[in-house]
């Protein structure tokens, strides 16, 4: 339950975040968010996480219930495209709630798709669904709730909101200052139990070592293959610009900011909670390249005697290989630690080399492969320091449906599977299909086809629908779903 002295404070604010359901893992943005409103302005927040299975209209009450008769303010968060929670904002702001969008492509989703003002079928943003945007470092908001009641609010770092006459006006945003990165509060998120708010226990954290991708540093121009309803010959092509994964929306938000310094990575992970035996709760360390500096890491843990019980990584096929020394001396002090090292996402996404090309993964099939043997072969070499499987927990990337998927393609995935006996332990139980947010450079491309040919696809609010069915452009159950 909400504490009694938290509902009794007159400035207080929520911050919801979209959740997957029968999960106990942290929310490393919206729970950082709220620590730094709660230590840096007059208001308290907790972070709300919310499932598609939640009753809106039950969590409403419950929100009513937390704010009584105090100003209403909800900001939202790490939404990936959904639509509960869009409608969900919007509800809450034709009531007279103050709502903001903040997390990643909130500037981007709030303004809607590039040119929407002059194609009627692209998707026209957010701006009606919340009050404000804000993009970017969370610590810029400690200048809007400090001047809430007043027209300086407007000169709020990274706000985004509409004119007198309906324009909408970006201020520019602030660099990441790591002194804000420090702290971070775990026990300040709820779920909706019942009809009540009810305080969450984080079983498996985050430490943030790395803002953004270093891939996503690198702009280049790709040649990015026609869907195959509109390419029966495999000739046409479209020339993108993408920096990054061309499908990778959070390339564009955050692109690369760098590495955190070490002493702002510790900080964090001191900051996590303990289990009943003293050791750290499991955590996800949040860098794309994490194993050069994982040797100097632990290291640091042992010389401050901080106890480690589980490292998640998520890591690219290509860096996996290349830091394979970096792995196999990781995992000799992880046995003297007696931590356990998960790779819970190597980001294979396809077993094809075209596919790959036009996901602009940056590495090849041959590579995946060597990514898999190096898990395999470390895996027997230290059989309780690392875990990579999907028994174990792990869900590596792999992308189906495609707009590529020929008969060709597919048999030679389907080969590769199953002389590699992927299905043993790397493929995942659930592929992700293909998701085309509006701002990703995969989405450039898709525009041009549209008027190169004279076509639209359906738009999904943020999502665009490049999957067909016989002439209609259909909503594929599994993206409607999210799954």
């Amino acid at each position: 339950m909400v504490a009694d002295d938290l509902l009794k404070n007159q400035k207080k604010m929520i911050i919801i975040s979209g959740y997957v359901d029968g999960e106990s893992y942290g929310l490393l943005g919206p729970q950082m968010a709220g620590t730094i409103i709660e230590d840096n302005t007059p208001f308290s927040c907790i972070v709300i996480a919310v499932t598609r299975e939640d009753d809106k209209s039950v969590l409403k009450k419950a929100i009513g219930r937390f704010f009584g008769g105090s100003q209403r303010i909800v900001g939202f968060s790490s939404l990936n495209g959904r639509n509960d929670l869009f409608e969900f904002a919007k509800e809450l702001t034709d009531e007279g709630y103050l709502t903001i969008l903040a997390g990643p492509q909130a500037d981007v989703d709030y303004k809607g798709e590039v040119d929407n003002d002059k194609y009627d079928h692209r998707f026209k943003g957010l701006s009606g669904n919340f009050s404000l945007a804000l993009h970017g470092p969370a610590e810029q908001s400690i200048h809007l709730w400090k001047n809430l009641d007043n027209d300086r609010k407007y000169e709020t770092p990274g706000l985004i909101y509409r004119g007198r006459k309906g324009e909408i006006i970006q201020n520019p945003e602030k660099s990441w200052d790591e002194n804000f990165l420090k702290k971070i509060r775990w026990d300040n998120i709820y779920r909706l139990r019942d009809d009540s708010l009810q305080k969450m226990d984080v079983l498996t954290g985050q430490v943030l070592q790395h803002i953004g991708c270093p891939y996503a540093s690198q702009e280049k121009d790709v040649d990015i293959d026609y869907p195959l309803a509109l390419n029966k010959a495999g000739d046409l092509t479209v020339t993108i610009k993408s920096r990054g994964c061309s499908f990778c929306d959070v390339a564009v938000d955050k692109g690369f900011y760098g590495a955190l310094k070490l002493e702002t990575v510790i900080t964090q992970i001191k900051n996590l909670p303990e289990m009943h035996d003293g050791r750290k709760i499991p955590f996800e360390l949040i860098n794309e390249n994490p194993l050069p500096s994982l040797p100097t890491l632990l290291d640091s843990m042992l010389d401050q005697n901080i106890r480690l019980s589980q490292i998640n990584l998520i890591l690219r096929a290509d860096w996996l290989v290349a830091s394979g020394k970096y792995l196999r001396e990781s995992l000799k002090k992880a046995r003297f630690m007696r931590v356990v090292i998960v790779l819970s996402s190597v980001g294979f996404e396809s077993f094809d080399n075209r596919i790959l090309r036009n996901l602009n993964k940056g590495t090849d099939l041959e590579t995946n492969i060597k990514a898999i043997r190096l898990m395999r072969q470390m895996k027997k070499e230290f059989p309780f320091q690392l875990a990579y499987s999907k028994r174990d927990g792990a869900v590596h990337g792999f992308i189906y449906p495609t707009p590529w998927d020929s008969d060709e393609i597919m048999k030679g995935i389907h080969e590769v599977i199953s002389m590699h006996n992927l299905a043993s332990d790397i493929l995942p139980e659930h592929s992700i299909p293909l998701i085309i947010h509006h701002a990703s450079a995969l989405a450039n491309g898709i525009r041009e086809i549209e008027t190169r040919e004279g076509i639209r696809y359906k738009r999904y609010d943020s999502v665009i629908g490049w999957w067909q069915m016989g002439d209609r452009f259909v909503l594929d159950q599994e993206v409607q779903n999210g799954n």
